[in-house]
C-alpha cells in the first residue's frame, strides 16, 4: 500500500524485554515490528533500525506524521524521544499519568503506575467497556482493573513466567530449561514435565486464583471481562477458560486512542 508523506502514526512501546513499533494508517495497523530492549543502546543504533524496518517495507521516515510513545525504561524513554526529534523531526507525545488519558486514575500514586498498564486501560475503557480485568504477560505479569466508570482502580504485579523459569534454572542446579507448554498429566513422571507441571499449570492456577479474587474485590467483579494480552496470552488462553477476549495490539491501541484524544486535529490515530 502506497503511503504519502507524513500520513502514518508511528507508536512506540518501550518494555523491559521488547520494544513493539506499529504503523497506523488509513484506519488499520499497516506494519508491526518487534525489537530487543537494550538499555545502553544510542538513539542513533536505534534510529537506524527502524529506518531499516521502514526500508524493509518500501518505507521511509517522511510518512511518519505523528509519534506516540509509552516507556517503563527510562534511558531509552530519552534515547526514543531524541531519535524522534532528529531523525523524524517532530516532537513525540509521551504518555504517562498526566496525559489526558480518557479514564481516571484513581490509585495512591498515579506516578508510580507504569506507563504500558495506564495505556493498556484507556485502551479497554474506549474498546471493551468497563468492568475489566487486563492480563498483560510481559517480562512481568500484570492485573489491570478498569471500573464500570473506565476508571483505573489498581491491580497485582507478578513476575513473569520466562522470570520464574529463569530463576528455577539459576539456582538449582540440577535443573534445566524446558518448553513452556503443559505436560501429559500434572504427575510428572521425570524432570522435564515435573518442571512443566510446577511452571505452567502452576502459572496457570495463580491466573485463575488471582482473577477470582480481583473480581471479589471489585463491587461488579462476576460481570468484569478478563481481557488478555502479551506474546504468551494465546497459549494461556488455550489451558484456561478465564481469559475471554486477547488482543494483541492491545497497547498499541492505547497509545493511537490517546494521541487521538490529545491531538484531535490530527487524523492519524482515527479508525
Amino acid at each position: 500500500m502506497f503511503i504519502p508523506e507524513r500520513s502514518a502514526l508511528l507508536a512506540i512501546d518501550i518494555g523491559n524485554t521488547n520494544i513493539t513499533l506499529g504503523l497506523w494508517y488509513s484506519g488499520a495497523w499497516r506494519h508491526d515490528w518487534r525489537a530487543r530492549t537494550v538499555h545502553d543502546k544510542m538513539p542513533d543504533e536505534y534510529a537506524a533500525l527502524v529506518r531499516s524496518f521502514l526500508r524493509d517495507a518500501g518505507m521511509s521516515y517522511a510518512v511518519i506524521g505523528a509519534v506516540v510513545m509509552a516507556s517503563v525504561v527510562p534511558p531509552l524513554t530519552h534515547a526514543f524521544a531524541e531519535l524522534t526529534r532528529k531523525s523524524i523531526g517532530l516532537e513525540p507525545l509521551i504518555v504517562n499519568a498526566r496525559t489526558k488519558l480518557g479514564i481516571q486514575i484513581e490509585v495512591d500514586n498515579p506516578e508510580q503506575v507504569g506507563a504500558d498498564r495506564i495505556v493498556n486501560a484507556a485502551a479497554v475503557h474506549q474498546l471493551y467497556g468497563g468492568p475489566a480485568i487486563v492480563i498483560d504477560f510481559g517480562t512481568a505479569t500484570t492485573f489491570d482493573v478498569i471500573s464500570r466508570q473506565g476508571n483505573y482502580i489498581g491491580g497485582s504485579i507478578a513476575p513473569g513466567i520466562g522470570i520464574a523459569h529463569d530463576a528455577l534454572v539459576r539456582r538449582a542446579a540440577q535443573l534445566y530449561k524446558v518448553e513452556l507448554a503443559p505436560p501429559p498429566s500434572p504427575i510428572g513422571r521425570n524432570t522435564t514435565h515435573a518442571i512443566q507441571s510446577g511452571l505452567f499449570l502452576g502459572y496457570i492456577c495463580m491466573v485463575e486464583g488471582l482473577v477470582a479474587r480481583l473480581r471479589a474485590a471489585m463491587p461488579d467483579g462476576d460481570q468484569a471481562k478478563v481481557i488478555a494480552t502479551g506474546g504468551l496470552a494465546r497459549l494461556f488462553q488455550q489451558h484456561t477458560d478465564v481469559i475471554e477476549i486477547i488482543a494483541p495490539m492491545l497497547t498499541l491501541d492505547g497509545l493511537r486512542l490517546i494521541h487521538a484524544l490529545n491531538v484531535p486535529s490530527q487524523p492519524y490515530a482515527q479508525a
